[in-house]
């Protein structure tokens, strides 16, 4: 699947600030960050990204997704410490 059609499908379905997606194959590693994760549990914060892509998860087109949630302020202290690194 398309990592820009990715990031469509999220956005459209998800009320995210920030969507980053990147590919190695059918490998997928996605970064959503927006104020919808503040309330909810990893597990809930999870389940609500997968929840738009299972089709594509069940038809084989993404084999793997590997999901990191966060909030706007968790997102910038994240960047912030990675550029430290």
């Amino acid at each position: 699947m398309d990592i820009e059609k990715i990031k469509e499908v999220l956005l459209a379905n998800i009320e995210l600030d920030e969507v980053i997606v990147k590919s190695d194959g059918s490998h997928y590693q996605i970064t959503a960050v927006g104020d919808v994760f503040e309330t909810l549990s990893r597990v809930k914060q999870q389940q609500l990204v997968y929840k738009p892509l299972l089709a594509n998860i069940a038809d084989g087109s993404m084999h793997a997704v590997s999901i990191k949630t966060y909030t706007p302020a968790a997102w910038q202290k994240d960047k912030k410490l990675q550029s430290l690194l």
